[in-house]
């Protein structure tokens, strides 16, 4: 057979890996603990007041990584992984890191210079292999969380400024954007009235396309900004893929 008679077209029903990052308490955990039949795996302890499934918490790589191997060769029906959170996961990954060089801080590992860093990139390849995997055998769409913080950011037409983006090194973070399908940016929507801030819970949004405060992509048509719930992001998903799977149960607690 030819290499042309492999040719394949047309849309492709796949399941999501989003990354959803955001200021602490905005929601995210909640936002992931609504999707459809969710397993945690969890590297910071967060989840005590959300209702939802969760593997022991991991305080190494390679318990994060015997968790995916688990949820790829044991019999279960969870249809989602959640990761809690990367910036703990890369903490994590810097310990294997310096501990394999003898070394108190990553800059000195590899030779010094930062060069640890591009050394660590490795293990975050196999991190996102080994969830590709789940995709792929087991059809789980994956959610990562991560927590945000303001970084530089200059573009040719203007000058620097601050944007919000994931709280990872910039190796990293290129990475995990890279890989996912969707970046969303949780936060509060816009309030103009002052009296209402003291009165009212300020909405929780989900921004869906890059701006220049924050970092955000989709690749379903989904408007700017959405409500932060699951069946916003899920409705918008079965527009492109009927077949993905839709919402479970929701949660009880914001995290």
């Amino acid at each position: 057979m030819g290499l042309l008679e492999t040719i394949q077209s047309g849309r492709q029903a796949r399941p999501r890996r989003a990354l959803v990052y955001g200021v602490q308490g905005v929601g995210k955990s909640s936002f992931a603990a609504s999707s459809a039949k969710p397993i945690f795996i969890q590297t910071e302890d967060g989840l005590a007041n959300i209702e939802c499934d969760r593997l022991p918490l991991a305080k190494s790589t390679k318990e994060v990584l015997d968790a995916i191997t688990a949820l790829y060769g044991e019999e279960h029906d969870y249809r989602t992984v959640v990761v809690d959170s990367l910036d703990w996961l890369e903490r994590m990954i810097w310990d294997d890191v310096c501990g394999e060089f003898g070394v108190k801080y990553l800059e000195k590992a590899d030779g010094g210079y930062g060069k640890g860093y591009s050394y660590a990139l490795p293990r975050w390849r196999t991190f996102l292999d080994g969830l590709d995997a789940l995709r792929e055998q087991r059809g789980m769409a994956v959610i990562l969380i991560a927590h945000a913080r303001a970084e530089k950011f200059q573009t040719p037409e203007c000058t620097a400024h601050d944007r919000f983006a994931p709280r990872l090194h910039k190796l990293a973070s290129a990475l995990t954007q890279e890989w996912a399908d969707e970046i969303l940016f949780a936060t509060y929507g816009a309030v103009s009235d002052p009296a209402r801030v003291k009165t009212e819970t300020p909405e929780r949004v989900m921004r869906t396309s890059e701006g220049p405060t924050h970092v955000a992509k989709n690749r379903l048509g989904m408007p700017a900004e959405l409500p932060l719930e699951w069946a916003a992001y899920d409705y918008y998903a079965q527009q492109a893929h009927p077949t993905t799977s839709s919402s479970s149960k929701g949660a009880e607690a914001h995290g």
